[in-house]
């Protein structure tokens, strides 16, 4: 199914389609409330078998255009991931914009493909959906990818606050003259405390940090910047 509010554009893409081998377009639809209501049809037509000359079965795919009037096309595809678990939206684009992309594939689209790209890559992303994987033309892959990066650094941020804030000052300062080196007992003296009280915050801190043992925990401390 061809979605978009051009139909010069339907008439393009169509045209392009029809052409290669094993692909063919059951419908087209306007916008998404149109899209929404031409796939409830169909899903009808299938379970009363009366097609009226048309075809029963749903599509295997959409083409969403992004920008469509009224419902968008990324709130559209978030309905059709609900209700058509077996129907695959393709998203096309004019828009290279990391917000579009990353809401599209949060609502579920299988490929995002800029308008630009070649009909060569159109069809071959097509066919890499159809067989079940997903499809990103490179520069959107690319955005994708840095997306999860900062996800992933926001993430790790936050795990080395949570982790900081299990230790107290005095854990620490203790933290880093281990990591200077020095022995419990050469701390002991530097801080003015028994040997003991030393190896108990040390074991304290292993216990909350899950580390197995001292070398683990200075490693800890370097890597996640905990002093």
């Amino acid at each position: 199914m061809l979605v978009d509010d051009h139909s010069i554009v339907r008439d393009g893409i169509r045209l392009l389609l029809e052409q290669a081998e094993g692909l063919e377009i059951i419908d087209e639809a306007n916008d998404g409330e149109e899209a929404l209501d031409k796939l409830k049809s169909h899903q009808s037509e299938r379970t009363d078998g009366a097609t009226n000359g048309k075809s029963n079965t749903l599509p295997d795919m959409v083409l969403m255009d992004i920008s469509l009037p009224g419902m968008s096309g990324i709130q559209t595809t978030q309905v059709i991931s609900r209700l058509y678990k077996g129907v695959r939206v393709l998203m096309l684009s004019m828009h290279n914009n990391e917000d579009y992309i990353l809401r599209s594939v949060e609502a579920g689209a299988y490929g995002y493909i800029l308008k630009d790209s070649s009909s060569d890559e159109m069809i071959k992303a097509i066919r890499t959906i159809a067989s079940g994987e997903k499809y990103y033309s490179s520069p959107v892959a690319s955005i994708i990818l840095s997306g999860y990066m900062q996800q992933l650094k926001k993430g790790d941020k936050h795990s080395r606050a949570e982790r900081q804030s299990k230790l107290s000052n005095k854990e620490k300062e203790i933290l880093q003259f281990l990591v200077d080196g020095m022995s419990s007992r050469e701390i002991a003296e530097k801080l003015q405390l028994s040997v003991r009280t030393v190896d108990n915050h040390r074991a304290n801190m292993m216990r909350r940090l899950q580390v197995r043992n001292a070398a683990e925990l200075v490693r800890m401390a370097v890597e996640d910047k905990l002093i």
